[in-house]
């Protein structure tokens, strides 16, 4: 089977991946051949050992052919969801690693010396940070000032114009936008409209803070859509572990709302 001309990226792709549901493993030899440059591209910026980036990409495009076989996966735009396939493969299999490490040296796990797993921190600062970046201006400013230069509400409130309470008050909602914005990241984009508009609410969801005439809209398509429940699964999981931007890990958080806050200021 020949690769049809063009980046691989548009109508030519809906075909493809029709045949593939339709049973044509061909057909997904192309589609590996069109995208393999670009999975590869994005795996070697992810890891940096070159075998590492090869099982990931031979994982990540097993992964997708599995869920297109069994009738789930994008019906266009190949390449998007494949490379968001790869991105939470890495993001798993460095929580696997992170638990599964063979050595004969335990030293370094005597209490007061926890593993703090590079990859891992890379990913989790990448997500505070894009987080951070997407809080308005006055909840950067309070959640940098109390939370990265450990500033109490009294000291801060002659900063923003502000009573203690008022500052206080701002900054639990910052902490709680933070929060909500940082499971977020972890949430995959779907195509199909509905699992788009799902997708983009499943955060705020968990964190208990949409519309009830949304909420009910969501859980409407969280009881038919398998891919949207796994999804809400793993951002539930996350944030019932704990999981908070700028404290779970102190240098990787603190060091992603940093570079956000340089990059993006105040």
């Amino acid at each position: 089977m020949t690769i049809p001309a063009g980046d691989g990226d548009g109508d030519g792709d809906a075909d493809l991946l029709a045949a593939v549901r339709g049973g044509d493993t061909a057909a997904y030899g192309v589609l590996y051949q069109r995208h393999r440059a670009a999975a590869r591209a994005l795996a070697y910026g992810l890891v940096h050992d070159p075998a590492d980036a090869d099982d990931l990409v031979a994982e990540t495009f097993a992964k997708v052919f599995a869920s297109l076989r069994a009738g789930r996966g994008p019906l266009v735009a190949f390449r998007a969801y494949l490379c968001t396939t790869l991105r939470h493969v890495c993001y798993h299999r460095a929580r696997r690693d992170r638990r599964l490490e063979f050595t004969d040296d335990l030293t370094r796990y005597d209490e007061g010396e926890p593993f703090l797993d590079p990859a891992l921190d890379r990913l989790e600062r990448t997500y505070a940070a894009r987080a951070f970046e997407a809080l308005p201006d006055r909840w950067r400013d309070v959640l940098w000032r109390t939370e990265v230069e450990g500033a109490s509400p009294a000291e801060v409130a002659p900063q923003l114009g502000l009573t203690p309470n008022a500052v206080a008050v701002l900054a639990h909602r910052a902490r709680e936008g933070l929060r909500r914005l940082y499971l977020q990241q972890h949430v995959a984009d779907a195509d199909p409209p509905e699992c788009r508009w799902t997708g983009d609410r499943l955060g705020g969801h968990v964190r208990g803070r949409i519309a009830p005439r949304v909420a009910v809209r969501l859980e409407a398509h969280l009881a038919y859509c398998a891919g949207c429940r796994g999804r809400h699964a793993e951002i539930t999981e996350i944030n019932q572990r704990g999981h908070r931007p700028y404290k779970q890990r102190d240098h990787a958080a603190v060091e992603g709302l940093r570079v956000a806050h340089e990059n993006g200021g105040q």
